[in-house]
């Protein structure tokens, strides 16, 4: 192998790396475009010394690669009370960890395919967040004005029906300060959220309200 194709095959991953990242960073995502940028250029030159070391048989080396990848992908992984965020990041790295390893190795039609395949998937996820569909949630935290009778409790969840997707999922009683705090799990888009969070801080029995 020639310098000449090696600087190729790794300018080609930082450029398609990078492109996505700058992307990623840009849509507020946890892991930006220098993560991106590293797995896969480090991956691409790890692949070329795979091949370069040991051209009969580099697969055990091209496994070890992606095994300790999928160990930075799990780094990306955040974890709250209720809920586990970030799988998507952590599939991303490991992937172009792999779109790395693929152009590394020469096969250029398989890492195209690769790469056009995580802007297909990034693309419908984007428009699956705006839209506010599957795991794409808010949690709703309403504090109330005193302590809310159960049946009177059971009048005001009829808030539910200002928005499609929105759950009532804890209530907390606050004797001591005479309070109670709803949590609710809002599913909708972005613009019906806010709608909905306007129209629930107006209400005469809500102290005070936020979205997380």
């Amino acid at each position: 192998m020639n310098v000449e194709t090696i600087f190729f095959r790794v300018t080609i991953v930082f450029l398609a790396a990078l492109l996505f990242g700058v992307q990623r960073q840009r849509s507020h995502k946890p892991i930006g475009f220098g993560t991106f940028t590293f797995v896969s250029t480090g991956s691409c030159v790890l692949a070329i010394i795979s091949l370069l070391l040991a051209p009969t048989e580099p697969l055990p080396l091209l496994g070890a690669i992606i095994t300790g990848i999928g160990f930075l992908g799990a780094g990306a992984l955040i974890k709250t009370t209720d809920k586990i965020f970030g799988f998507t990041s952590a599939a991303s790295i490991w992937l172009f960890a792999v779109f790395g390893l693929t152009i590394g190795v020469g096969q250029y039609g398989l890492g195209a395919f690769i790469y056009a395949s995580v802007w297909v998937v990034s693309g419908i996820d984007k428009y699956l967040e705006k839209k506010g569909i599957g795991s794409y949630q808010k949690k709703l935290i309403i504090i109330t004005k005193g302590i809310l009778p159960l049946s009177e409790l059971i009048e005001k969840d009829a808030v539910s029906s200002k928005i499609k997707r929105l759950k009532l999922t804890s209530v907390e009683i606050d004797n001591e300060h005479k309070k109670m705090i709803l949590v609710y799990v809002v599913e909708g888009d972005e613009t019906m959220i806010h709608m909905l969070l306007q129209t629930v801080s107006s209400e005469r029995w809500v102290n005070s309200c936020k979205l997380e």
